[in-house]
């Protein structure tokens, strides 16, 4: 017998259709109820909580029980990165689904990708940095550069307590809907959570990010085209 990590669980637990949809509504950042997760994964109540727990024997998710509801949130950043990962890559690949419809098109918008910024905004924001000279790809790296060490602290992001972290502060993460980079890591957190707080963007139905007048005119001046 091979020893060493079993990828084939994970990809197992990962593989199968209503847990992938219970997995994809978490990219959120937000901990959901099982009956909410049912709905998003299209399965009744009673099949989402088998599969829930599964994913947290599996150690993938995490749940808590508060008053009559439980509710299930991924179990770390590495979980959310594996799958913007496979996100991107079946992107790249092809694998994409065929449904259609106003949600599609909102999402394909701005949506949250496990709390960062991803849609046609989320590519705006990249390519807005990258263009001034604030991000520096490296490949498949990304870097910041003094400039963006700048713009991001005039933007009210703090920038030393982000590096303190294990997370990369800036990643390329591949925008499933416009097939091109978004900015991933603890920068782009930081920088949909400050946007949020400034009233620039609201939360809408799952994934799905509004923008506000406020933020079409913080958009404008901060990432032109």
């Amino acid at each position: 017998m091979k020893e060493g990590p079993d990828i084939s669980r994970v990809a197992a637990l990962i593989g199968d259709p209503a847990r992938a949809n219970i997995l994809t509504a978490l990219m959120s950042g937000k901990a959901l109820t099982a009956a909410e997760l049912a709905e998003e994964a299209g399965v009744t109540p009673q099949t989402a909580s088998s599969h829930i727990a599964r994913l947290a024997a599996g150690g993938l998710v995490t749940t808590r029980r508060q008053g009559r509801h439980k509710y299930v949130a991924l179990a770390s950043d590495e979980v959310g990165t594996v799958l913007e990962s496979l996100i991107g890559l079946a992107a790249r690949s092809g694998h994409l689904r065929t449904r259609t419809g106003p949600r599609d098109s909102a999402l394909r918008h701005a949506r949250v990708c496990y709390n960062h910024l991803a849609g046609d905004l989320g590519v705006q924001v990249y390519d807005s940095l990258t263009v001034r000279g604030m991000l520096a790809p490296e490949g498949e790296a990304l870097a910041i550069t003094h400039a963006g060490r700048r713009f991001a602290e005039a933007f009210g992001i703090a920038l030393a307590p982000l590096e303190r972290r294990r997370a990369p502060l800036c990643r390329n993460c591949l925008d499933w809907s416009a097939r091109r980079y978004h900015l991933g890591g603890a920068l782009g957190r930081a920088m949909l959570a400050r946007m949020e707080a400034a009233d620039w963007l609201t939360r809408g139905e799952g994934r799905v990010l509004t923008l506000t007048r406020k933020g079409k005119a913080g958009f404008a001046e901060s990432f032109p085209g």
